[in-house]
């Protein structure tokens, strides 16, 4: 298994500060949050020298880009057709931004549709956006993972059959789907599914702790899931692929603190 370490909970400090401890705590690579202040699609031209400048300074890869697109103030989802085209084109200079640091994927979600729409129009809204998504991917060779999100976040795609269904009616070769372990916990699904279901389109995860009652994401070792347990099935089923450690916004204060304890505890799991 391959540990990312994800930029979001860096995002009061200089993005430098993340390579340094991605680099002295042992992770593999970096999931990139991309948004202001350290890597907004839209500051191509502002970030993406200094980008590749730590990317080759601490030999740490960026293997995941991540644009910030639910609802603020993006979103594939948005039932205003120019709201919802700006939004695409948004993820259009994100995989440039991408590509251009020599990630492999770029991650995206579907943000909530809101409550009015019906369930024809949440497939039609989402097949429309992915079709031109994956247009633009394939014509810049490039790879999209796509996460479902909690009932809290959106109503669009929330399940592992959701999931599943999907990549197969879409049928892309750049579409790959991945498993934020926090998605089917607190929904009383099977974490496990998600790998059995996607086969070989599940290519990636974000795991981290739960409080078990909403979509927050907590430090491993320091919620309710049995981590330990749930590693130890990975490594039994064979999963060999990537796994970010999707700290976000509840430790701002600290990310290196975090960043380290969170790492340090999922290898001890294993």
């Amino acid at each position: 298994m391959k540990f990312g370490l994800f930029t979001s909970g860096y995002q009061r400090f200089d993005l430098e500060k993340a390579f340094i401890d991605a680099k002295k705590f042992s992770y593999d690579y970096i999931e990139l949050w991309g948004a202001r202040p350290h890597a907004y699609p839209l500051d191509f031209d502002i970030c993406v020298d200094e980008i590749n400048r730590l990317i080759k300074k601490y030999d740490m890869l960026v293997k995941v880009y991540t644009p910030e697109i639910n609802a603020y103030p993006y979103n594939i989802m948005w039932e205003n057709e120019k709201m919802r085209q700006d939004s695409i084109e948004l993820l259009y200079k994100a995989m440039d931004f991408a590509k251009a640091i020599g990630a492999e994927y770029t991650l995206i979600s579907a943000g909530h549709s809101g409550y009015n729409a019906t369930d024809k129009e949440i497939k039609e809204r989402l097949k429309d956006s992915l079709e031109k998504i994956l247009a633009y991917a394939k014509k810049i060779d490039h790879k999209i993972i796509y996460e479902a999100l909690t009932t809290f976040e959106s109503n669009v795609t929330n399940t592992s059959n959701e999931m599943a269904e999907l990549i197969d009616e879409i049928d892309h070769p750049n579409l790959f789907g991945m498993n934020d372990i926090i998605v089917p916990y607190i929904q009383g699904e099977n974490i496990m599914n998600y790998l059995d279901k996607l086969g070989d389109k599940m290519v990636h995860m974000h795991i981290v702790d739960s409080d078990g009652v909403s979509e927050s994401h907590v430090c491993p070792g320091l919620g309710v899931l049995p981590l330990k347990e749930l590693m130890a099935e990975l490594k039994d089923y064979g999963y060999d692929g990537n796994i970010t450690i999707e700290l976000v916004t509840n430790y701002l204060n600290e990310p290196s603190i975090y960043s380290k304890m969170a790492i340090n505890n999922l290898k001890e799991y294993l």
